[in-house]
């Protein structure tokens, strides 16, 4: 799934006026898509088509102000994907997060009870992950789950089930796709 959501992602910017258009959102900001169309010469259904296809591989977002729609470059994913590729079979990635067994096992008594819920989430990012990653073991690789699923496997932890669900996409434990969600591949993960 995830080499799938990779090669996906570069045909998609893969495309003269895609990258023309993601060059434009970076330089320029939020702009709509008349301006788009204006700036790179082309009709706006033309752009209309090329925004949809960004924003399918969740690189362009879109925000309304009143009766225009503003469309704007998510950096973060859009480096996520472009660097994921170099990423893979990568043992020394994020060397920085890397933490000894001993040091998890720490963070795991510091921030779960004994009943097994988390006390708190923690602020430091190191922690935050070693957190996610007790959560998601008990999640099958391959398997698709529905949002309500994920919600339910996550309320065993802890009530904010919101927040841990988009804290595993945003460091790439997991991918959602139309609702249903999926284990990443572990070299993946920003751990």
């Amino acid at each position: 799934m995830q080499l799938d959501k990779l090669v996906h992602f570069h045909k998609t910017v893969g495309n003269h006026t895609r990258l023309r258009i993601i060059g434009l959102l970076k330089e320029g900001g939020a702009l709509h898509g008349q301006a788009i169309a204006g700036k790179l010469g082309l009709t706006p259904p033309t752009i209309s088509h090329h925004l949809t296809k960004l924003k399918e591989i969740d690189i362009v977002y879109q925000r309304r102000d009143k009766n225009t729609i503003y469309y704007a470059l998510n950096e973060r994913k859009l480096d996520l994907l472009a660097e994921a590729i170099t990423r893979l079979g990568d043992d020394d990635m994020n060397e920085e997060l890397q933490v000894t067994d001993e040091e998890k096992h720490k963070v795991l008594n510091n921030f779960i009870g004994t009943d097994g819920r988390i006390k708190s989430m923690p602020a430091q990012l190191k922690k935050r992950l070693i957190i996610l990653e007790h959560i998601i073991k008990g999640l099958e690789a391959g398997k698709s789950y529905p949002e309500p699923k994920i919600n339910e496997h996550i309320k065993q932890f802890h009530d904010d089930f919101a927040t841990i669900r988009r804290e595993f996409i945003m460091h790439q434990f997991m991918t959602r796709d139309k609702g249903y969600y999926e284990l990443n591949p572990r070299e993946l993960w920003l751990i």
